[in-house]
């Protein structure tokens, strides 16, 4: 089976997708976190009913205001791995090699192994330059308001390592839907669509129906914003405004409830790919 995950990294880094990929995730991870430092160490909030503004600075853990600032572009982060996984699927269907695909490795379930091996490896290097780039762009902000880079360092070191457990699953959710679409402009359609826009309006709208809240924060963005713990130690008004759909689970749940959604994709996979003729 080795010789399988072999040729999947070869697929990816023999292109120029590999290079260009890492540098939209630094990029991502130094804009989004410059912008949301901005917001986050510079923007004010209104409190009460009056028109008294208070900081954010102010109110915010330094350790929160730090993992707010380096996960700030997570989301398209997630996207751009949920990206990956759909290519590494659906490029198989689209450009026909599906097939030699399946003569060079005729047992399927270890072809399917394969790539979740091979994609693992693609994701842990995207992911490390978006939190390299997260770090640039963040830290410059957290160093001209006087506030450290590393307020906490086993704290932020769970929070990259979470951050890098999110856009693994995010990749298999991609790769489940590339598996489950074999159309490979309609999986990156749907797959984004869903990601950045139905998704979190869902999540955002059972939060106004009654028991709505018990069932959004299992959506996968919900999940994600729990495991990353973005709101501990906030007033939950404060949360609340900030975007913090009710009760959160958590960090633990929130990783767990991941890893269910990439198990439950991987095995779609998995027996999609065992049952289905290939021509």
């Amino acid at each position: 089976m080795s010789h399988l995950v072999r040729s999947e990294l070869r697929k990816y880094f023999s292109t120029r997708m590999w290079w260009g990929m890492a540098l939209s995730m630094f990029l991502i991870g130094a804009v989004f976190a410059a912008f949301t430092g901005g917001f986050t160490l510079y923007g004010e909030l209104p409190a009460g009913s009056g028109d008294t503004m208070i900081k954010l600075a102010d109110v915010l853990p330094e350790l929160t205001a730090a993992r707010m600032i380096y996960a700030g572009g997570i989301q398209f982060a997630y996207m751009l791995a949920l990206v990956i996984g759909v290519l590494s699927m659906g490029q198989e269907f689209r450009h026909k090699t599906v097939s030699g695909t399946f003569l060079a490795g005729p047992r399927r379930h270890q072809v399917v192994f394969a790539k979740v091996i091979g994609l693992l490896v693609i994701i842990v290097v995207n992911a490390v330059a978006h939190i390299a780039g997260a770090v640039l762009g963040g830290g410059i902000l957290l160093t001209t308001a006087g506030m450290s880079v590393i307020p906490d360092t086993a704290g932020l070191l769970q929070t990259f390592a979470l951050m890098l457990l999110i856009l693994v699953v995010w990749g298999l959710i991609g790769l489940g839907l590339g598996v489950l679409l074999t159309n490979q402009v309609a999986a990156l359609f749907l797959g984004i669509a869903f990601t950045l826009i139905v998704e979190p309006l869902i999540a955002f709208g059972l939060t106004f129906v009654d028991g709505g809240e018990a069932f959004a924060k299992f959506f996968p963005s919900q999940a994600a914003t729990a495991t990353l713990s973005l709101f501990s130690g906030v007033d939950d008004a404060v949360a609340e405004m900030m975007g913090a759909a009710g009760e959160q689970l958590t960090w633990w749940t929130g990783a767990l409830t991941l890893l269910v959604y990439a198990a439950i994709m991987t095995l779609i996979g998995l027996w999609l790919t065992r049952r289905r003729d290939i021509v």
